[in-house]
């Protein structure tokens, strides 16, 4: 089988005394859809945000397409130069990427908030154009072109002189996804990125998202929307108490869970609190 395109091995965070993700391991492959399902602080959202290293991991890894995120891995020979000029590198050892670089590792992965997160002063098509422009030096009538084709392609291209004040949330969070798109990334992330509208509008961000499942888009998303993992995920990952408790085709995860504890957030619904702590 092909390498992942994602890749999170033995992925541990804390903040303080608090265990966030104890040891996570998660594959993604090219043009999957993987939807990630939990209770409210069941360490979801934190997976999402060390993908793209908006959070340092406190140990193990996560490579997208290859490629170490966040950090890079001392080689034997980087380690003999820095020795020989007095350096005290190791061969293997992580070490962590300055921050330019992590921004343009980020460019290669797109991600969604659950806060849709526009800039206010901009209009619609200046919000999808400014990232292309700024972070990949495009030249802003590319920009402009390649945007305008996007906001068509999320059904706005009436709204591209608006600004995201005179927008319904629903959409402002299709905006959203348009301006993750202009960076051509890899990899799209999505945080609960229906939570933030009102029940009618949240069928028109499912359906773009959809519409990007079927056109072979690899995807993480988290969200609480039962329906839609069904109907697109290739895989589903259940988590609580910063732990995967179990993963695998909808079928399994959602019409046949082996874990009790799957089975009690299933029967509970959207708005579960938390549940009991991992099982030993």
């Amino acid at each position: 089988m092909s390498t992942p395109m994602v890749e999170v091995r033995s992925v541990h965070k804390s903040f303080g005394s608090l265990d966030v993700l104890r040891g996570i391991d998660l594959d993604v492959r090219a043009g999957e859809v993987t939807v990630v399902l939990g209770p409210s602080g069941s360490g979801k959202s934190t997976l999402l945000r060390t993908i793209n290293h908006l959070e340092k991991v406190d140990s193990g890894s996560i490579t997208v397409d290859g490629t170490l995120i966040g950090y890079r891995r001392e080689s034997k020979a980087s380690a003999r130069r820095a020795s020989g000029k007095g350096g005290g590198r190791r061969p293997g050892r992580l070490y962590e990427l300055r921050e330019r670089e992590v921004l343009r590792q980020r460019t290669r992965i797109g991600f969604v908030f659950q806060n849709f997160n526009l800039f206010p002063h901009l209009t619609v098509l200046d919000n999808v154009v400014e990232a292309p422009v700024a972070a990949l030096k495009r030249p802003r009538k590319d920009a402009v072109a390649a945007a305008r084709k996007l906001l068509a392609r999320v059904g706005l291209a009436d709204k591209a002189d608006a600004y995201p004040r005179q927008l319904s949330g629903g959409q402002q969070q299709r905006v959203a996804i348009a301006r993750a798109l202009a960076l051509e990334p890899k990899l799209l992330l999505f945080d609960e990125p229906t939570s933030a509208l009102d029940p009618e509008l949240v069928g028109e961000v499912l359906d773009v998202i959809k519409d990007l499942a079927a056109s072979g888009t690899t995807m993480i998303v988290v969200t609480h929307e039962i329906g839609f993992a069904r109907e697109v995920a290739d895989a589903v990952v259940f988590m609580d108490g910063g732990v995967i408790v179990e993963q695998g085709p909808p079928a399994e995860v959602l019409d046949a869970p082996r874990h009790e504890r799957t089975r009690a957030f299933l029967s509970r619904g959207v708005g579960s609190p938390r549940l009991p702590g991992p099982e030993k």
